[in-house]
């Protein structure tokens, strides 16, 4: 890439105050809009409600509040996937005992299906994006991934 034009990455990926930061938002996009593009294309599911799908699939009760805080988007968001999600017939609502403002949430089997169907998407773009890297800097990227992502998890917002 020529460096006269801007389209010279490294430059940035070198020079930016916050490296690391900046390469893992380059990243992220690079896998997560034109994978959500196409998912909203094929299935009519914008960002929030694939992720609610997707955290529904991992875990078997969460609050919309659990799956903010899982997927770290806001919770306004992530109620208007869960209202549409529930209109769909994609989640089951049932009321949490122990706390009344909130709603236990279960994907159904409609929704679990979907959530096959549409995770293959991101992998495939994942498997693009990350594609140079041998199977042992892919494991590594993954550990330190999770190790920061996991501490991430403990911060205080």
């Amino acid at each position: 890439m020529a460096d006269t034009d801007g389209s010279d990455l490294t430059r940035i990926f070198d020079t930016i105050e916050y490296p690391e930061a900046f390469r893992i938002t380059y990243l992220a996009n690079a896998i997560v809009f034109p994978a959500y593009a196409e998912i909203k294309r094929d299935f009519g599911l914008v960002r929030a409600e694939y992720i609610l799908l997707a955290c529904l699939s991992h875990f078997d009760i969460l609050t919309a509040q659990e799956v903010a805080r899982i997927s770290r988007r806001p919770r306004n968001t992530i109620s208007r996937a869960v209202h549409r999600m529930l209109q769909e017939g994609y989640l089951d609502r049932a009321p949490d005992p122990d706390d009344g403002r909130q709603a236990r949430l279960r994907i159904t089997a409609s929704g679990r299906d979907l959530h096959s169907r549409i995770s293959g998407y991101l992998r495939r773009r994942q498997d693009t994006v990350l594609g140079k890297l041998t199977d042992a800097e892919r494991k590594t990227l993954s550990t330190l991934l999770k190790k920061a992502a996991l501490n991430a998890a403990e911060l205080d917002d």
